[in-house]
């Protein structure tokens, strides 16, 4: 293109993005880096990899570009993000500079054939559609094919994903592959990330050159920030660490966001801060969509100190203003937490960015590595029941013949689909026939990069350098250089008192005994399939109550008692006498609370008048002596124990998925002549006790034989749940 015509661009960049921000009098300018990339997509027409800091104006680039493609005639963007809903923002500037955009996803389906028309009217600028979709057969089949014929500019937000090197795969993201393959000739393509190593950046531009003919163009920027402020602070536990923030929180700047690493600590942070007088809000994958934009919202609007949230809140939520980001536990990965930090200070000259590692991290990282992708046997037998079906199956059909839980065999279906062994289809999943490898060296691979992630972020809390450079050499980047910021090149900033008053709260907020413990009332489907006569609504008659457990073996109070107790190395002992103390504690405290035996209410059931065990083979001292203790301090019979019969299945009972589960435990589990007739002799409910409740389908069992030997109702206690 002449000089001419691109200073004629340029300038006309220059004024879209004006309007982009908002600016009047017209006179914001691209960074150079921007232009670069903006100059490669139009004048150019190539593929581009932006792996730039967070804050960078990434957005910018792929706004200004449409714009300016747009102007010249080309057909709509299409930009495949994972977390459409926190891209509101950048949607409304976009409107700003009268960008008209749409989005396709799962919760709007009614719209799709409108937006269709709209598209095909030449009427939206931009669609957004979320990675899910590239799979959905219907948008796979009906919708892609038009869009792919129709695009002036992909953009693959948050591109690290593609990469299964990355610390955030999302086996829908490699749909993506089939769709660059399909654009026309001539159609530029934009990837870009903040989180990205050298080996991801390699792999995601090697997948951008797919059936292009072209190496995409690579744009990578350093990536200190120079608004953080990096600190660790290392306290003896988790009461010192909750303490600390109640103490300390109102001394960060502006708002900001507390990351923990599971549901229940963020729960648990929230009440506790709240107890404590501030003005938090919980934010996570359980938290509703419309409570979810109202705390977006209340941060936004420093209408809260912060957010407690786990990595839900993660890619895409901009604000710049954030003043701080404390981690309550370390992520496993320093890339997920050089992403995590980079929400704060885009937009302000200093950003408090603090960690606390606790003791229990490793055992969370380990929880969550537990869920990797199946090995060979169980991925061998999905193929060959697919194979056998003669039709598509669904998830729920084929959960109960494959043994695997239903999240991960659809992400191992998904992985399945993109390497060419099974196609979804609607009403299911399908073989294709094709021969499949097993790629055990690259699995493998894998888990060991994960291991070195989490070893990385062990040397990150340990370091007497850099912390800024040690992250940025994480990630590759060559520029880094010592920050002259963080605590180790600047000094402390935080110290590590805490009130005695916030401390004693911590304290008791977090050894305060009692989970509710929910009965399962549905019979998991596809039991039929594997000779079990069970299905539907579990009856009343023979359902467990609402149980209690000590704690969650997630959380940061009794779980950390309880984690290593139930560790698998674990010796089997006795109950410990502090343990069986709160298990009295809870039972207490169930006995006095709403709808409890000893509340007062109308309806509240009758005392429980016996205890029975569960079986245990791991560890009979500790849930024997349990039930014992509870019997001693009632005065209730101990009546016994529910027994094993010789048709424990091959399989063993920790089988992954719920309808393996129910069909081994109905094989395995009886209740013996003498406990039947001990039963038989009372005339309430009981209380059923085991050491832990992991998917809750052993309690739903041994509760059904129980009712149906006579226990008018039973109460399952346990000492931890799992989760």
């Amino acid at each position: 293109m002449h000089g001419g015509m691109n200073a004629d661009l340029r300038s006309s960049a220059d004024s879209v993005l004006a309007r982009l921000v908002g600016d009047p009098t017209g006179t914001a300018r691209l960074r150079e880096d921007q232009w670069l990339a903006i100059e490669a997509l139009v004048a150019h027409k190539r593929r581009a990899l932006v792996v730039q800091r967070t804050g960078w104006g990434k957005s910018a680039v792929y706004f200004v570009a449409t714009s300016l493609l747009r102007a010249a005639g080309a057909g709509p963007t299409v930009i495949v993000s994972p977390l459409l809903a926190l891209m509101r923002n950048q949607v409304e500037a976009a409107a700003r500079a009268g960008i008209r955009a749409r989005t396709i996803n799962s919760a709007n389906p009614e719209e799709w054939e409108g937006i269709q028309a709209e598209v095909a009217a030449g009427e939206v600028d931009v669609l957004l559609v979320s990675p899910e979709r590239l799979n959905n057969p219907d948008f796979r089949d009906q919708v892609l094919p038009k869009l792919s014929a129709a695009t002036g500019l992909l953009v693959v937000d948050e591109a690290h994903c593609i990469s299964d090197w990355g610390h955030d795969f999302r086996p829908d993201y490699r749909r993506l592959r089939t769709m660059l393959a399909d654009l026309p000739p001539g159609v530029p393509v934009l990837a870009t990330t903040a989180t990205a190593n050298a080996r991801v950046t390699a792999d995601v531009a090697e997948q951008l050159g797919t059936g292009a003919g072209t190496d995409a163009l690579v744009l990578r920027g350093p990536l200190d920030r120079e608004s953080l402020s990096l600190a660790v602070l290392t306290l003896p536990d988790a009461a010192h660490r909750l303490a600390w923030l109640a103490d300390h929180l109102g001394e960060l700047p502006g708002s900001g966001i507390i990351y923990t690493l599971t549901v229940a600590a963020a729960e648990e942070v929230t009440a506790y801060l709240r107890h404590r007088g501030h003005t938090v809000a919980s934010y996570t994958g359980k938290t509703e969509n419309a409570d979810r934009q109202q705390a977006e919202d209340d941060l936004q609007a420093n209408r809260v100190k912060a957010l407690v949230a786990t990595s839900a809140l993660g890619m895409g939520f901009d604000k710049p203003d954030l003043g701080f980001v404390v981690h309550l536990g370390s992520p496993s990965s320093p890339i997920a937490y050089y992403q995590q930090v980079g929400r704060a200070g885009r937009g302000v000259e200093h950003a408090e960015v603090l960690l606390l590692p606790g003791r229990e991290d490793e055992a969370i990282w380990q929880y969550f590595a537990s869920v990797a992708f199946p090995p060979e046997e169980q991925v061998r037998r999905t193929l060959d029941v697919l194979a056998h079906a003669g039709r598509p199956m669904s998830l729920p059909a084929l959960e109960p013949l494959v043994d695997l839980r239903r999240t991960r065999l659809e992400t191992m279906l998904k992985v399945l689909d993109v390497d060419g062994a099974v196609h979804r289809v609607k009403g299911g999943w399908t073989s294709t026939g094709e021969p499949w490898a097993y790629d055990a060296e690259r699995y493998a691979w894998v888990a060991r990069q994960r291991a070195a992630e989490q070893q990385a972020m062990r040397d990150y809390a340990a370091t007497t350098g850099c912390r800024m450079e040690f992250l940025r050499r994480q990630l590759d980047d060559e520029e880094a250089a010592p920050c002259g910021r963080c605590d180790n090149c600047a000094g402390a900033r935080f110290a590590a008192e805490v009130s005695t008053t916030a401390l004693d709260t911590a304290r008791g907020e977090l050894g305060r005994p009692g989970v509710e413990l929910e009965p399962r009332k549905m019979w998991p489907t596809g039991l039929a399939a594997v000779g079990v006569d069970l299905k539907g609504r579990i009856p009343a008659g023979e359902q467990a109550s609402t149980g209690r457990a000590l704690g969650r073996l997630s959380d940061i109070g009794w779980g950390n008692r309880l984690r290593p107790m139930l560790a698998p190395q674990a010796p089997d002992q006795p109950v410990p006498d502090d343990v069986a103390q709160a298990v009295v504690a809870v039972l207490a405290d169930w006995a006095r609370g709403p709808g409890g035996w000893a509340s007062g209410a109308p309806d509240a059931p009758a005392r429980p008048v016996g205890v029975v065990a569960l079986p245990s083979r791991g560890r009979p001292q500790l849930v024997g002596s349990l039930a014992a203790r509870i019997a001693e301090v009632g005065r209730m019979p101990l009546l016994g124990t529910i027994a094993y019969t010789d048709q424990v299945p091959e399989f063993g009972l920790a089988s992954s998925n719920s309808a393996q589960r129910v069909r081994g435990l109905h094989q395995a589990l009886a209740v013996p002549q003498e406990l039947a007739a001990a039963l038989a002799q009372t005339s309430g409910p009981v209380l059923l006790v085991d050491d832990r409740a992991e998917s809750g389908w052993t309690l739903a069992v041994a509760a059904r034989l129980l009712r149906r030997a006579g226990a008018k109702e039973v109460f399952p206690l346990v000492l931890a749940l799992q989760g």
